[in-house]
């Protein structure tokens, strides 16, 4: 109530000020003017403008002056801006071999743990709920919506969890089936599914059905999908045209991360907020930061337009 009552006041103020200003330069506008006494449109709309502006500012300072100071604090995160991200982790053999990174000398396990690791490091790791699913002959959770990033970095550290698996092939719709399990019960629309695999021996069927929480999808390649590495007697490769196959039919999207790290905008896609109106977030300080900046602005600037462009006379001698 201060606030808009401040608002008022100055805004009351400023229009007697303009009108006292405007009869003033009434006397003086053939001087100011020219011939015609008469300013632009756009001198004589933008002193009235100034009110408005010196309105807004002082509603936008009153208020932050009488509002609580935000304190930014982690543990704070509303239930309604938690991420999930589930990482289901290929670790069969295969991804062990070193065909990996733009050097293809990386192992893709490796490879797999360096874009988990840009993933870390570009996007707001208190909103986001971590869970890693291991997947080879079957699928293990390992840990599930944890807030502590170091354990999954371990994990991601070349960490030798095929051993705790019974030899066969890789059964990577095993670990789709277990991530749907555990994102059942999540907000909707709050959880993205990110597949770290080289595509080796994913069949054509079978393909689990996503739980309304997950609403993005991400498939990520690793290894040299040319040339493979020889394995158990047989050729292995990254398998691109089948993980880009398993991305479409899950209505997600397909990177390859041997040779560039997971885009920016894949990354905002993944990590906003289920709401899609970009209002919803903001409170009575973020309203007064903004009408305080515009109301400054505008301020600054309208003696400049004034300037430029407040009379169409021009005087002096013609050339």
């Amino acid at each position: 109530m201060v606030a808009i009552t401040a608002s008022i006041l100055i805004f009351l103020l400023c229009m007697a000020a303009e009108a006292l200003h405007a009869r003033r330069v009434q006397r003086i506008a053939y001087l100011a003017f020219g011939p015609t006494s008469q300013a632009s449109p756009l001198g004589r709309l933008l002193p009235w403008m100034s009110p408005i502006a010196a309105g807004l500012l002082a509603w936008g300072l009153v208020t932050l002056l009488f509002i609580e100071p935000k304190v930014y604090q982690p543990d704070a995160v509303k239930d309604e801006e938690i991420r999930h991200v589930v990482l289901i982790l290929d670790v069969s053999p295969s991804m062990r071999l070193e065909d990996a990174g733009p050097e293809k000398g990386t192992s893709r396990r490796k490879r797999a743990g360096e874009l988990m690791q840009s993933f870390f490091r570009r996007v707001i790791m208190e909103q986001v709920r971590l869970s890693v699913i291991a997947v080879y002959t079957e699928a293990k959770p390992v840990v599930v919506d944890t807030r502590d990033v170091e354990v999954v970095r371990n994990i991601l550290n070349d960490l030798p969890m095929s051993q705790a698996f019974d030899p066969g092939k890789t059964q990577l719709f095993t670990g789709l089936e277990e991530s749907a399990k555990i994102a059942k019960k999540w907000q909707k629309n709050s959880t993205t599914i990110v597949v770290l695999s080289d595509g080796d021996t994913v069949p054509t069927t079978g393909l689990p059905q996503m739980p309304p929480s997950v609403s993005d999808v991400l498939v990520v390649g690793v290894g040299d999908p040319r040339s493979g590495s020889f394995i158990n007697g047989y050729q292995s490769r990254q398998e691109a045209s089948t993980l880009r196959q398993l991305a479409t039919r899950l209505s997600g999207t397909y990177h390859d991360g041997n040779a560039r790290h997971i885009s920016s905008e894949i990354l905002e896609r993944m990590t906003q907020a289920s709401s899609n109106d970009p209002f919803k977030g903001l409170t009575r300080r973020e309203y007064a930061l903004i009408a305080s900046g515009l109301g400054a602005f505008c301020l600054a600037m309208i003696p400049l337009f004034l300037a430029l462009g407040g009379t169409r006379w021009k005087p002096g001698a013609r050339k």
